[in-house]
């Protein structure tokens, strides 16, 4: 859960600094967040889930 949580606000703070600075603009934003809800809702959500549980279980131990 605290992984999950902090790798939310990290991407969270991308998607500001991102829109702030004109790199993405809003529609576009939009549209991957809409991509992550429903690919969250399919097969391969656990493999996502557990790749991001394996790559943060190795950046820990850096």
């Amino acid at each position: 859960m605290a992984v999950s949580l902090s790798l939310t606000l990290l991407l969270a703070v991308i998607v500001v600094v991102l829109l702030r600075t004109g790199s993405v603009r809003a529609g576009s934003a939009i549209a991957c967040a809409l991509f992550g809800f429903a690919l969250a809702s399919t097969g391969a959500a656990p493999a996502i889930n557990s790749a991001l549980a394996s790559l943060s279980g190795l950046v820990a131990g850096l």
